[in-house]
């Protein structure tokens, strides 16, 4: 390896090093198993040989917010040992490459393009995981379903041949004190709570919530998936 290249690694496996720490230290203040939490490190604008880094330094799953962006990078990393989720707001018309692109796709904000998604899937003889992303503020600038909303979308993923429901996935407003998003993510762990029961789905136990600024806070109320960027490759150019 190029001696510049093995410093990039050695930085960015001190930067996971660090996140990983803090999220055990987070579990291990709410009796939870560090093992239950996976680190979605999220690579938006992160160039093909940080990537490269980022795999040597040991991560493992990578979540990407566009397809164009995406596809030549799942393409350049195929034969690698990682996986893929898409995390960003997801149309119908681009359900076709999320299908064969992604391992979980945590945005489905409707029954329109779950709808899609599972036909898709249908298509290619896959059953795709996804997760139901909940607006639990409301806020008008973000996408996902009302908290009231959520029970009809989960029923009707659980009944598509085609789509695997895992869970649910949130994002708070921004606050400057991560203690503030506290209450999101807890009302999240209760609607997901509340639904497994209702719709006898045990398995759907997936949470993603949380982000550099408040992951750990995250943790603390029951984050399964935690989607890291920043803390991990450095602010964004």
């Amino acid at each position: 390896m190029d001696p510049s290249n093995a410093t990039i690694v050695d930085q960015l496996k001190a930067s996971l090093d660090q996140v990983k720490e803090r999220i055990r230290a987070a579990a291990a203040r709410s009796g939870r198993d560090p093992k239950e939490i996976r680190l979605v490190a999220v690579t938006k604008t992160v160039p093909i040989p940080r990537i490269q880094h980022a795999i040597e330094a040991g991560v493992a799953i990578f979540g990407e917010n566009y397809i164009q962006e995406a596809r030549n990078k799942i393409e350049t990393f195929k034969n690698q040992p990682v996986s893929w989720h898409f995390i960003g707001h997801l149309q119908s018309n681009k359900a076709k490459y999320a299908v064969r692109l992604f391992d979980l796709v945590h945005t489905v904000d409707s029954i329109k393009l779950a709808r899609e998604l599972d036909r898709q899937a249908g298509k290619h003889g896959k059953v795709q995981d996804v997760l139901i992303q909940v607006n639990i503020s409301e806020e008008a600038t973000k996408s996902g379903v009302s908290e009231k909303e959520t029970l009809m979308l989960a029923g009707a993923v659980c009944g598509m041949a085609h789509l695997r429901l895992r869970g649910f996935m949130t994002m708070p407003p921004f606050f400057d004190e991560p203690e503030r998003a506290r209450p999101y993510f807890a009302s999240l762990r209760q609607l997901r709570d509340r639904l497994r029961t209702e719709l006898k789905i045990q398995d759907c136990a997936e949470l993603s919530m949380g982000m550099t600024g408040d992951f750990e806070v995250a943790v603390e109320e029951g984050a399964t998936l935690v989607r890291i960027g920043t803390a991990i490759f450095g602010e964004r150019a």
